[in-house]
């Protein structure tokens, strides 16, 4: 099983694992362009960043669960779902727009509520 790890200054380091069987094509591209480097971009409880690759969609949804992590097509970005965004409605988690889950947190995903828009994020496999 791949995993990664998503490092911010906020947070320190949190790993996650990847869904190989789930979304295949989207792990590979994933992997394949590690280590990324970028700046949070925030929305509601979602955490969101461009990866400058574009993989097409999935297995999508656009409902997820707490801690999933998710490709989101059309801002060629990467997700990290920890509560309600804007677009949900009562207690669920929706996206944007229908999303490839890739991933899931291991720990409390609640944590990403320290990262602010703007902080950066490292992503990079585990050793």
């Amino acid at each position: 099983m791949k995993k990664i790890k998503i490092i911010s200054r906020a947070i320190g380091e949190v790993v996650a694992e990847l869904f190989e069987e789930r979304s295949p094509q989207t792990v590979k591209a994933l992997w394949a362009v590690l280590p990324i480097t970028a700046r949070a971009n925030t929305w509601g409880n979602e955490i969101y960043f461009s990866i400058g690759i574009k993989i097409a969609r999935e297995n999508a949804n656009e409902v997820v669960e707490k801690g999933a992590l998710a490709y989101w097509p059309p801002g060629e970005a990467f997700c990290i779902f920890f509560g309600p965004t804007p677009a949900s409605r009562g207690n669920e988690i929706r996206a944007a727009s229908p999303v490839n889950i890739f991933g899931k947190i291991s720990g409390d995903p609640e944590i990403f509520k320290k990262v602010r828009h703007g902080d950066e994020i490292v992503v990079n496999k585990t050793e």
